[in-house]
């Protein structure tokens, strides 16, 4: 505020609270002065939420004491930390290769966030930047986000999932959609080895490549019911 602002403010408190008038010139001057020296970095208003004014309505309906610039003061900080706070940086449009010019974009736009001229963004960076053309297009046509090749070169390195896609593949009901009643094993999870010991208790429980027998059956059952229902 410069030093027209902080007479406005000071006049509108006078209205509101009688308290805080100064009748004598010189007290009104070190009034304006001692305001203007610690709300000089902040606004009357901004177009994003701030109003000077009506923190000052919401102290004098909550406190009983006068309010003073520092309670204008701390209002002010904590609305801005709360823009801050929820100012999410989207990717800036300069080239990233450019640092000085990428930081100074991220500088800038977070300054006009703090001071209230530009609106915090809330959406998360992955949200923020350009969705391909043609990506539901392609998605569509592969089938699956990974690509069929892809999908080959991985599969020694993940031989149940392979199993089971291409059983899926063959028509075979999906053996995971149903709960292992030998391991336990939940619906979604690789069946476990489960080896018993001399003392009748269960050893080992590394994943099995392949569903139990049993965990086969069911779900064989499970998907011939409606066939057999219609």
């Amino acid at each position: 505020m410069d030093r027209r602002e902080v007479a406005a403010v000071l006049a509108y408190i006078g209205r509101l609270d009688p308290r805080t008038i100064r009748t004598e010139t010189s007290e009104a001057r070190d009034q304006i002065a001692q305001w203007h020296e610690l709300l000089a970095d902040v606004p009357l208003a901004t177009e994003h939420g701030w109003d000077a004014r009506a923190a000052i309505r919401a102290h004098i309906l909550d406190s009983p004491y006068p309010i003073l610039p520092v309670d204008v003061a701390r209002k002010w900080r904590s609305h801005r930390r709360d823009r801050l706070g929820r100012h999410t940086d989207p990717t800036p449009a300069t080239d990233p290769d450019n640092v000085s010019a990428w930081r100074a974009e991220l500088a800038s736009r977070r300054h006009a966030v703090a001071i209230g001229t530009a609106a915090p963004s809330t959406h998360q960076q992955i949200t923020s930047g350009r969705v391909q053309p043609d990506l539901e297009t392609r998605l569509r046509a592969i089938g699956s986000c990974i690509p069929p090749a892809v999908r080959t070169e991985l599969a020694p390195y993940r031989p149940a999932r392979a199993a089971r896609e291409a059983a899926i593949a063959q028509g075979h009901p999906d053996y995971l959609s149903v709960r292992c009643s030998w391991c336990q094993a939940q619906a979604g999870e690789l069946c476990r080895s489960r080896r018993v010991g001399p003392d009748g208790g269960a050893r080992g429980n590394a994943p099995r490549a392949t569903p139990h027998p049993s965990r086969i059956d069911l779900a064989t059952t499970k998907a011939q019911q409606p066939a057999m229902a219609a």
